[in-house]
This record gives C-alpha cells, structure tokens and sequence, in this order.
C-alpha cells in the first residue's frame, strides 16, 4: 500500500466515522425531541424570556390541535431511523422542512436559539451530502 492509498483509506475512515457520529447525536436529538412533544417531560421555555413573536407562533401551533403532534411524531420517527441507521434518506427527508422551519423560526421570531439552529442545518446539510448518492434518482427528470 503506497503512502498516498494509505492516507486516502484514513480520510475515507474518519469520514465514515464523523458521518455515523453526526447521524446518531442528529437522531439523538430529534428522537428525544419528538418524544417531548407526546410526553413533555422537558420543562417549556418561560414565555417570558421568548420574543412575543415566538410566543405567538407557539401558541398557534398548539391551538391548531394537530400541529405539534404532527412534527413530533415526525421529528420521533426520523430521529429513530437516523438512531439505528436504516432509511437515513427518507429520515433526512422528513427532516427537511422541520430543519427548515427552525431555521427560519430562530432567524425571524426567536434569535436566542440561533447556534443549536445552525448547528441543525450544519448536521442535516452534512449527512445529506454524505448520502448524495441516495438523493441522485429522486432528483433527475423523468
């Protein structure tokens, strides 16, 4: 094995291995996150320290009787699949819109939360770019 060969396996390992590490704390995350919204059993933020924007946003998804449910059942079942690593595409793609909508969430109503936010786009970003080949059919004109 050249010099060359041997440092390229390296960097395809610690790829492998940043790649399953991100997946699982991503799962981790969205798993547990989506289980609050069934079970609650992490304390709600104090509306008093939230922008009335984002108090208001929150109080229409809750009114709304579906929504939350809808996004943490959601949020649960990608966070599993991303957890043991079966159908990470069709997680990713769950994900997407929700990545997305606390992006903007943390962006336009609620700046406080803006590092975890990127943090979240950084992993969603990062584990669809190493799963780019699973995405290439499903973005090809027929």
């Amino acid at each position: 094995m050249t010099t060359a060969t041997a440092t390229q396996t390296r960097k395809f390992a610690l790829g492998r291995y940043a790649t399953v590490v991100t997946r699982v704390l991503t799962g981790l995350l969205f798993a547990t996150t989506g289980l609050n919204g069934f079970l609650m059993f992490m304390p709600a933020p104090d509306p008093s320290t939230m922008a009335p924007d984002g108090v208001a946003f929150n109080t229409a998804l809750y009114a709304t009787g579906y929504m939350v449910q809808l996004l943490s059942g959601a949020e649960l079942v990608a966070g599993l699949l991303l957890v043991v690593g079966r159908y990470v595409p069709l997680a990713l793609a769950l994900l997407a819109p929700v990545v997305v909508n606390i992006f903007l969430f943390h962006v336009f109503l609620e700046p406080a939360g803006i590092a975890m936010a990127l943090l979240v786009v950084a992993a969603e970003i990062g584990l669809a770019w190493a799963y780019r080949d699973k995405f290439r059919p499903m973005l090809q004109a027929s």
